[in-house]
């Protein structure tokens, strides 16, 4: 008897506001934003960017605080 996948989506990869919920690496950054990774740690170096941190040597991203700088930096712009 074969056994029928679900078409449920994995949980853990389920979205939240558009995003992953987990923590997000540089590189879930570029894609996200179709930028070199190169540039989001500039943004990181300017405080120009989302806010991230450090578990250890690796640079994550909570995917609230990423909402909320894209939702800043979009009333930013139609408010300019």
């Amino acid at each position: 008897m074969s056994r029928i996948r679900s078409a449920q989506p994995d949980p853990r990869a389920t979205l939240r506001g558009g995003l992953p919920d987990r923590y997000l690496t540089p590189d879930d950054i570029a894609e996200i934003f179709g930028v070199p990774r190169e540039t989001v740690y500039q943004w990181r170096k300017k405080r120009t960017g989302p806010p991230g941190f450090r578990i250890g040597k690796h640079l994550r991203f909570d995917p609230v605080d990423v909402h909320r700088w894209a939702t800043e930096r979009k009333a930013a712009d139609t408010a300019a």
